[in-house]
């Protein structure tokens, strides 16, 4: 009965290479699966069926095409007045501007304004005030909602505002809302609110969801105002956990055109939890206000072989003329970013990259530290924020360019996760944020030192490398 078992274990191994070899996915990771299969007889195969999938086929958003052919097709071309602004450019932008829309398969947009906000309070109590201003419909998107004071109150907003005849959807991860169980929405529902989770946790019928996490944050009222950013809905996102301290974190408001484009997102992302097509126009209203700043969404994520959140960041990268500083909450890189990183700075482009020195996931902490040395040599300045937790994914791209978005610069984000982001060029909110940033550099952080690096004792260099082949399981 022994050797059955065990040979019935290497048949099952058998079966399954073939499967790993035709997804046609890189050496490094192909033969790490293999070896997993090989020498971890059951236990391989079913690590490797339940988290090997970086893919997903969304089946029901084939019938993207059918909205697409609908009430969004236009929010898919450019506008006459955003054309305008983009042959506004200098030539050498303008190229960049349409390279980008090409790569995130989403013509640019435009805003009328928009505004930064810093810290969770800020947020929270601007998306307040949006809802209760709304007039048709709230669209509210989160990867993570917590049962704490802030969640119950912000609830609460949305039920008050279902209860005056306003539709309000909720789309939530349920792996991000862990703990969360739908009946703490029971009264938002009965006062006429629509709750979904974005796929269910069920570890046979969406054995992808323990992967392949829906981590966008996205709000949307009368598909005029829309909210982007890292920020989740919970007490901790407003510095209000003492078990966690201060907490960073950036979101930022669209006004305008944009945000029907923004809609879209939400609109695909709905469809595929409750198969409701939000077609009608209502949702994608004509502004009626000029439109002044450039807005690239950037959505991203496993159905798509595309990577246009990767993509973007690397032609940022490789086009900006004197600056781009980052934050990243969590600093994963893959092969491209970390390429495109070291040759940016190498050519004399100040590279800045902000790494948050305590997280909520310690371990990638010891994994960004891995990459710290190369990124140094080539001159890229590396700053640990100290202040608390800085869980901002936001971009600064000479003086025009910003990017805010809930994607992290790690591989999850770039690979495995539903992310969104946007790239805006608005010179006032892009001071704005330098300023933010040069606080956080110079007051809140220690800038890494190449030699004093190299000093670091052998225990930190072991956990470094004993964590840093983890980095895409974390």
């Amino acid at each position: 009965m022994h050797w059955t078992f065990v040979w019935l274990g290497y048949l099952l191994t058998l079966a399954v290479i073939p499967h790993v070899l035709l997804r046609n996915k890189p050496p490094v990771s192909t033969l790490a699966w293999i070896w997993a299969v090989i020498l971890f007889p059951y236990i391989g195969p079913l690590f490797y069926f339940i988290f090997a999938d970086d893919r997903v086929t969304r089946k029901k958003l084939e019938a993207n095409a059918e909205m697409a052919s609908a009430g969004t097709r236009a929010e898919r071309r450019i506008t006459p007045q955003t054309q305008r602004l983009v042959d506004e450019l200098p030539a050498k932008e303008k190229r960049e501007v349409e390279s980008l829309s090409r790569i995130n398969g989403l013509a640019i947009s435009s805003a009328e304004e928009t505004r930064l906000l810093i810290g969770g309070a800020e947020f929270f109590a601007a998306l307040a005030d949006r809802i209760r201003e709304a007039k048709h419909h709230v669209h509210i998107e989160f990867f993570i909602w917590r049962d704490d004071p802030r969640g119950r109150e912000m609830r609460d907003h949305l039920t008050a505002a279902a209860r005056r005849g306003i539709q309000v959807r909720v789309l939530l991860d349920q792996l991000g809302c862990f703990g969360l169980t739908r009946s703490f929405f029971r009264e938002y529902e009965e006062a006429g609110g629509q709750f979904s989770w974005f796929r269910t946790a069920h570890p046979f019928r969406n054995r992808w969801t323990f992967n392949l996490r829906n981590h966008r944050k996205l709000q949307i009222i009368d598909g005029r105002h829309a909210f982007i950013g890292g920020m989740n809905m919970a007490s901790e996102y407003a510095g209000e956990d003492p078990k966690i301290g201060p907490w960073q974190d950036v979101q930022l408001e669209v006004t305008g055109a944009a945000a029907k484009k923004l809609q879209m997102v939400f609109a695909d992302d709905w469809f595929f939890a409750v198969e409701e097509k939000l077609l009608d126009p209502v949702y994608y209203p004509q502004p009626t206000n000029p439109q002044c700043v450039l807005v690239q969404p950037m959505p991203d994520g496993p159905d798509t072989s595309e990577d246009p959140i990767q993509m973007s960041l690397v032609a940022m990268l490789h086009a900006a003329r004197h600056r781009v500083w980052l934050t990243a909450g969590y600093f994963v890189p893959n092969e491209p970013l970390l390429t495109s990183l070291k040759y940016a700075a190498a050519r004399g482009t100040d590279v800045r990259l902000l790494i948050s020195e305590k997280s909520d996931h310690p371990a990638l902490v010891n994994v960004g530290r891995s990459y710290y040395e190369e990124l140094l040599g080539y001159g890229v300045k590396v700053y640990e924020y100290e202040r608390g937790i800085n869980h901002a994914k936001v971009a600064l791209i000479d003086d025009d360019w910003l990017m805010v978005g809930s994607a992290n610069f790690d591989i999850r984000s770039m690979r495995l996760n539903f992310e969104l982001n946007v790239l805006v060029r608005d010179p006032a909110r892009a001071a704005e944020l330098e300023k933010v940033l040069l606080q956080d550099f110079d007051q809140d952080s220690n800038q890494i030192s190449l030699e004093e690096f190299r000093k670091r004792p052998f225990s930190q260099r072991f956990k470094e490398s004993l964590t840093r082949p983890l980095a895409p399981l974390l």
